[in-house]
This record gives structure tokens, sequence and C-alpha cells, in this order.
């Protein structure tokens, strides 16, 4: 759906100021590329906390805790 969206903007774009629709089609690529990185980066750090989460919840889980279950039992 969100590649429809992008499609239509960019027709209308197109439609209205070819070279801006144009130049937005070879800048896309190249901030794509730029922004890598920093995704890569996001997942490693999401990968990492999670890790830590679940280290440091071991203890509780072996002694039978649960995520949720504490919450409907108050």
């Amino acid at each position: 759906m969100k590649a429809l969206i992008a499609t239509v903007v960019w027709c209308i774009l197109f439609v209205l100021c070819w070279p801006l629709a144009l130049l937005a089609l070879v800048v896309w690529p190249i901030a794509w590329l730029l922004a890598l990185p920093f995704r890569l980066v996001g997942i490693t750090f999401s990968a990492l906390f999670a890790l830590l989460q679940a280290i440091l919840l071991l203890p509780a889980r072996l002694l039978g805790w649960r995520p949720g279950h504490a919450a409907a039992a108050a």
C-alpha cells in the first residue's frame, strides 16, 4: 500500500513539477544508502537491549514469573 501511495504522489509531482520529480528519483536511493548505517545501528541496539533485558529477567523467569501475569493478578 505504501508503494502505491508513493507512486501516486510521485506521478502527481511529475505532472506538477517534473524537474523536482526527476531530482527526487535520483536523490531517493542516495538518501536510502546514507540512512542504511543508522538503521543497522538501530537494529543492533534494539537487539542488545533485548538481550540485556532477557539476561536481567532470567532469575525471575526461572522462579516462575511471566510478563503480563503480574498485571492480571493485581
